[in-house]
């Protein structure tokens, strides 16, 4: 028999943005730009900084196992018992347990396809049927998903907002969707991009739900800054976090991923900043996208997904931005490959994003 599974063995690994390291050690560029990974280009929550360097002292000591004070604060922020929390080394880290935790030998998956990479990578390596069910619209077609739930299927997947579309689904989506759902099927609704999407009147905010068999995930990587650290957390019922807890990594996360996530959640003018130059971003990328007629998805997150005419008019724009010092992101590792997928920006990172897309496409 085989070391290596055959569903390891072919799987395709996650292939990030590159890192600005990388290009300005292949290519000599210096000031570069980086709008590939929907990271904040602000920084990391001055308050967590602070934090972590008063905490660095303790790092010779393992981590509070259960993560007392940072559940407990998400648990008084949120409304609910700290024994719906459960934390994790981001938002993938979770979704992991999750699938550790949860799946049986004949248990099915459901999502979308060409969704979030990373959900894509977790699903294929747990070596079970996956049911993938293409967008309509650049949007989660949940009708087509509810037709696809059978007597197997255990989990199914949604990221609201989508990444890499930046499309989210409604109230009204959703009620719909959940009608169809059993109570035995697993709801993962991811919601990175929370922060960014929250004020929509018609973004479904998972919390004012409370149903028992839906896993609300999310994570300090965007919208706070912390993305190097890693540390997400997830809201559930206290069963399904009971045994997610006794599965997930021992120590996850680390004391200073812990440290930082605590204080970031009392950094309110950080946050509201980053909503501001997000706001200001997302304006400015559509009113200069709409004047050089170049087509885009309308978004929900702190990104934004443009459309080319075709997967090489994509290669050559993302490449070339490359070469004019803009890390940007081309979609074909998602299956979008006449998609580049451009995150918002400082003013001056912006600029420079349009202003190097002007010289190409003259």
């Amino acid at each position: 028999m085989p070391l290596v599974p055959s569903y390891i063995r072919d799987l395709a690994s996650y292939k990030p943005g590159k890192p600005i390291e990388e290009v300005h050690r292949e290519l000599g560029i210096k000031n570069i730009v980086k709008l590939a990974s929907n990271e904040n280009s602000l920084g990391p929550s001055p308050r967590a900084m602070v934090a972590m360097k008063q905490a660095m002292v303790n790092c010779h000591r393992y981590p509070d196992a259960v993560g007392f004070k940072l559940r407990s604060t998400l648990a008084e922020k949120f409304d609910i018992k700290m024994d719906n929390v459960v934390l994790g080394g981001g938002s993938e880290g979770i979704m992991s347990t999750i699938m550790r935790t949860f799946l049986l030998d004949d248990d099915e998956i459901i999502s979308a396809a060409n969704s979030f990479i990373g959900f894509r990578v977790l699903a294929n390596a747990s070596g079970r049927k996956i049911n993938w069910v293409p967008m309509k619209d650049h949007k989660y077609d949940l009708q087509a998903m509810a037709e696809k739930i059978n007597d197997y299927t255990k989990i199914i997947y949604i990221a609201n907002p989508d990444n890499p579309m930046g499309t989210y689904i409604t109230h009204e989506d959703f009620d719909a969707f959940y009608a169809h759902v059993p109570e035995r099927v697993l709801i993962i609704l991811d919601e990175a991009y929370f922060e960014f999407a929250k004020s929509l009147e018609d973004y479904p905010d998972s919390m004012t739900y409370r149903y028992d068999n839906v896993i609300t995930l999310r994570t300090f990587s965007k919208a706070y800054g912390l993305a190097g650290i890693r540390i997400g957390y997830g809201f559930a019922h206290e069963e399904l976090i009971t045994n997610l807890i006794k599965v997930k990594v021992p120590f996850e996360p680390s004391y200073l991923a812990q440290v930082a996530g605590y204080a970031a959640l009392d950094d309110v003018d950080y946050i509201q900043e980053t909503l501001d130059i997000n706001q200001y971003g997302k304006d400015f990328f559509y009113n200069e996208f709409s004047k050089m007629n170049i087509k885009f998805i309308p978004t929900a997150a702190n990104f934004i997904t443009t459309c080319w005419s075709s997967a090489e008019e994509a290669t050559s724009i993302a490449d070339r931005l490359l070469h004019e010092g803009i890390i940007v992101r081309h979609l074909t590792g998602f299956g979008w490959p006449d998609c580049i997928r451009i995150s918002i920006g400082l003013k001056e990172e912006n600029r420079r994003c349009i202003t190097a897309l002007k010289k190409i496409l003259s």
